[in-house]
């Protein structure tokens, strides 16, 4: 059996490790440690010149929950135009509701926005209120894709779930388990869901070469100023 690998590439630089590891398509995004943000216009516009496989940019403001303020929707739809603009194959996005639900009326305007570009939604929906009912809104909605860990905090532990889900679909959108995919696990995932698709970030902490190091700061919430996480190559297909 062959699946296809997705790759979460948090900067060009991991985009093009992706594509050299043999990655049909990446997910570009900026702030990995907070679940992905929107990476910057230059960030995608360099990721369609120089990547030859498929280009599907985030499009989160920020970290942290999917109830988005009004302000912040007006971003995400500039966002959506620019990647539109930019020729991006697909985008990724969720929107929620207070209640938990998927809010179908902004989602439904950025895909609509979206023009011809696919639209993948992203794990938002594992933090939706109800799972089979949230899959179909976002199949409704026209969705080509959706990444799920299962409602759980890694798609193995959410293996059951995510073989109702793919059951449910019946092939109308492609279930695609992310989180905590490894090359020790995959095989026991793909047994237990039936996924044909599957996304990873495979990535690692890369050292800095500065040779000066100022250790007595942080500029951040990062645990060390001189490491980066960074992609490690991945073949986009594992057989069985």
């Amino acid at each position: 059996m062959m699946v296809n690998m997705k790759v979460c590439a948090n900067s060009l630089r991991s985009a093009l490790a992706a594509q050299e590891g043999g990655a049909i398509r990446v997910e570009l995004c900026d702030n990995l440690p907070e679940g992905g943000t929107t990476p910057s216009y230059s960030q995608i516009e360099m990721a369609k010149k120089m990547l030859n496989i498929q280009v599907y940019p985030i499009i989160r403001p920020r970290g942290g929950d999917f109830l988005y303020t009004d302000l912040e929707f007006e971003l995400m739809k500039a966002d959506i135009k620019a990647c539109r603009e930019l020729g991006c194959d697909g985008a990724v996005l969720g929107i929620l509701k207070h209640d938990g639900s998927v809010d179908k009326e902004r989602c439904g305007e950025l895909i609509a926005l979206a023009g011809n570009m696919h639209v993948t939604f992203h794990r938002a929906f594992d933090l939706s209120n109800n799972l089979p009912e949230a899959l179909e809104d976002i199949i409704k909605l026209g969705c080509v894709r959706l990444l799920s860990s299962g409602g759980e905090s890694s798609a193995l532990k959410g293996a059951e779930m995510l073989q109702k889900l793919i059951a449910q679909a019946r092939d109308r959108i492609s279930i695609m388990p992310g989180a905590g995919i490894n090359a020790n696990n995959i095989q026991s995932l793909i047994r237990q869901t039936g996924a044909k698709e599957f996304h990873a970030s495979a990535s690692k902490s890369v050292a800095s070469e500065m040779r000066f190091r100022n250790i007595n700061l942080r500029m951040g919430a990062a645990a060390d100023e001189y490491m980066v996480k960074q992609l490690i190559a991945l073949a986009n297909r594992t057989e069985l």
